[in-house]
């Protein structure tokens, strides 16, 4: 079973849509407001996908949405499909999946890691899309925006005057505003929703079939409350929270990763080739003293930036999605501290590891590597979008995924501290961020502030997405998830209700079905024969 992630872009979707004739239903009956049914009409059109490296087999199209929901004639998307045929001759229909973010495209992981999912083409055609703002479906970008944010909050988590870094976001926000075109203010989990239900109509299935990873779960949460009625079999990995703000979210993460990196150590020590010696307290006392040495003195690299203590703690943060990047830190920690060989850790820092369908922190979406890679694309011949944002060579602005996750992640709060808010609890909260996480919290700061700058978001996800009155769904819940805590599963499993049925992965590694075999089959078992485990199930660490 293969479960590596590429960040690669799949080429466009080249299909056209055409609308179907009299005898299919407009809206589905209880729709109310404004009239959709030239949107749930379409039919869609899959032709061979283009691009490099795109399987043979998969094909491509797209579904037309409103911008704006409520305003239905004011304009216009077109959402990216991929899809994988069903191999039965009689199928069940669909299942569409996600896999997390915000702000992750659908297309290139289910181009790359499709084999994860060809046993669901025995009673399904396997559909993945990029979601609005992402990808091949009108990409957000922030052009300089970004790197005004990183800068900001490299300083930020400073509790005598964060006002200069305060002032600093506020420009990014107005950059991401001015680069991003009409469809940022129609940004969220909300607006994604109504897209997935438009897709599920446009596949012609009555309900809607799905396995949603990470952030994906908070996606088929806000489905199953908004559209109760048409949930079919979902089943949601690595459970993300409904109820935390992004200062909680933020410190449960550093927590889980804490978690993590303690899982990572105890295992390490165990073994002769680890750089830390065997004890694992120890172990921790070194990582942290390594982190402030290359902050205070970071070491060159054969190209691009120097590496900082910083790249060090995203390099880990990418590992530990995954157990089967545990031997890789090692290996890459080795050359730091033997040979001064910065390679293996760079190429973490980037993402270049085998993590089934991760959701990253915003900073680790624009490390220093990202930077490489675009000055590199840009050297191929790329070019600039006149923004300031760098486009790549499928019109993706190298900038989009860290600028959707902003952007969705703000549609979905109602917060805005205010800045006197923020300067008087900042010092507190970067006491506690570092006491939970003296390697990670710091850097997670960061989300408290990411939407300063930027119109509150919705109150719906928080007020609405509860006591859900839909088929059963599976949630599954990893113990050692660095990204996701196990507690989300439990919290979110409560606040749906008796519907949730949860699995206890005992695994490390973020989501389950890209690493567990016990997991991927139970979950394929529920998609595929209606076969659920019994709530508070398990699945134990070898399996």
């Amino acid at each position: 079973m293969r479960s590596t992630y590429r960040s690669c872009t799949a080429g466009a979707a080249t299909a056209a849509l055409t609308l179907l004739g009299a005898g299919l239903p407009a809206v589905p009956a209880g729709t109310d407001g404004p009239d959709l049914s030239r949107f749930y009409a379409q039919r869609i059109e899959w032709s061979r996908c283009e691009g490099e490296e795109m399987p043979e087999d998969l094909r491509c199209g797209k579904v037309t949405v409103p911008l704006d929901y409520a305003r239905p004639g004011a304009g216009t998307l077109d959402v990216a499909l991929a899809r994988y045929t069903a191999t039965a001759k009689k199928k069940r229909g669909s299942v569409l999946l996600n896999f997390g973010g915000p702000g992750g495209a659908g297309i290139p992981p289910l181009a790359h890691a499709g084999e994860d999912f060809m046993e669901l083409t025995k009673g399904y055609d396997v559909v993945s899309f990029d979601p609005r703002g992402v990808g091949r479906s009108s990409p957000v970008t922030c052009g300089a925006g970004t790197g005004r944010f990183l800068e900001a909050t490299d300083g930020a988590d400073d509790a005598r005057d964060p006002r200069t870094a305060l002032r600093q976001l506020r420009r990014a926000a107005a950059d991401c505003r001015e680069n991003s075109g009409p469809v940022l203010p129609h940004m969220g989990t909300v607006s994604v929703s109504r897209d997935l239900d438009v897709i599920r109509a446009a596949l012609g299935d009555k309900k809607l079939n799905y396995l949603g990873f990470s952030y994906g779960t908070r996606l088929g949460a806000v489905y199953a409350a908004r559209f109760p009625d048409r949930v079919g079999r979902m089943a949601l990995d690595g459970v993300d929270t409904l109820t935390d703000t992004p200062a909680e979210q933020g410190l449960a993460a550093a927590r889980a990763q804490q978690t993590a990196l303690e899982h990572y150590l105890r295992a390490c020590t165990e073994q002769v080739t680890c750089p830390f010696g065997q004890d694992p307290r120890a172990a921790r006392e070194q990582i942290v003293h390594l982190i402030g040495s290359l902050d205070d003195d970071p070491v060159p690299t054969d190209y691009g930036p120097d590496l900082t203590g910083q790249d060090l703690v995203n390099a880990i943060g990418q590992a530990l999605y995954s157990e089967r990047s545990w031997p890789v830190l090692t290996q890459a920690l080795n050359s730091l501290l033997m040979d001064g060989d910065t390679h293996g850790l760079i190429q973490l820092a980037g993402g270049g590891h085998a993590a089934p369908y991760p959701s990253r922190p915003l900073r680790d979406t624009h490390s220093a590597a990202l930077d490489e890679a675009g000055d590199r694309a840009e050297k191929k011949g790329n070019r600039r979008d006149g923004k300031g944002g760098l486009v790549d060579d499928t019109e993706v602005p190298l900038d989009n995924l860290p600028a959707a996750l902003m952007a969705v992640n703000c549609a979905d709060d109602p917060d805005r501290p205010s800045a006197e808010h923020i300067t008087r609890q900042i010092g507190r909260l970067r006491a506690a961020y570092e006491k939970a996480s003296p390697v990670f919290g710091p850097s997670r700061l960061t989300q408290m502030l990411m939407c300063h700058g930027r119109p509150a978001g919705t109150d719906f996800i928080r007020e609405r997405v509860r006591a859900v009155d839909t088929p059963k769904m599976l949630l599954v819940g990893t113990r050692g998830d660095p990204a996701t805590p196990y507690r989300w599963t439990v919290g979110t499993a409560e606040r749906l209700g008796p519907s949730a049925v949860v699995l206890d992965n005992r695994g490390e590694g973020h989501t389950g079905y890209g690493s567990s075999e016990c997991v991927h089959r139970k979950v394929d078992d529920f998609l595929l024969y209606g076969s659920l485990p019994g709530h508070g199930s398990s699945c134990g660490p070898e399996e």
